[in-house]
């Protein structure tokens, strides 16, 4: 596996995120990134859960991911502290799926905006340009300028919306999903 313990790249601002080492996620990080994805939950429609989601709930989804292969999952920490995460995960439980992924950045409370979502992305990107990926797929729920904003930093592009298709606090929630094909050999 390519060496992912490496710092925040240096366009992002170091006073901020000094320290800062993007590694696969252990099973050491599984309560930090539940505590963030339950805080998102909580406190935005981002994530769809309408309630807090217990640990062994989590920790079975956790098997999926592996060091090696399409899904994988990163952490960004200072020192034990998980600031941050990013996936990629199956999109569909069908073999015809199986050169597709669906990807997601979630970010700890107050780490948005300083180009954390940049790095985990660019490092899992990065690991996935050697595995046999051909399509990576992101839903966002709306409104969400910023997560539309990192995607399309990273070549994915609109192709269709979900309109109501979600309901969380009384409140229908619509999707923009977005889509990076992988560039063909030689091109």
């Amino acid at each position: 596996m390519p060496d992912t313990d490496c710092h925040v790249d240096r366009d992002i601002n170091r006073d901020i995120n000094r320290d800062i080492d993007i590694l696969p996620a252990a099973a050491r990080d599984l309560p930090g990134i539940v505590a963030i994805q339950n805080h998102t939950a909580a406190t935005s429609h981002a994530r769809f859960a309408t309630g807090p989601q217990p640990m062994d709930e989590r920790r079975a989804w956790f098997t999926q991911f592996a060091d090696t292969g399409p899904y994988r999952m990163l952490v960004a920490r200072r020192g034990e502290d998980v600031l941050g995460y990013a996936c990629s995960q199956r999109f569909r439980d069908h073999d015809a799926f199986r050169e597709t992924v669906e990807v997601s950045v979630g970010l700890g409370e107050g780490r948005q905006g300083q180009g954390l979502g940049t790095a985990l992305y660019r490092a899992l990107f990065g690991l996935l340009d050697d595995e046999p990926v051909h399509v990576v797929l992101a839903g966002i729920a709306l409104p969400n300028d910023a997560s539309a904003a990192l995607h399309r930093k990273f070549g994915f592009e609109e192709v269709g919306t979900f309109r109501e298709y979600a309901v969380k606090d009384g409140r229908y929630i619509s999707s923009m999903w977005m889509q990076r094909l992988r560039p063909a050999a030689g091109s």
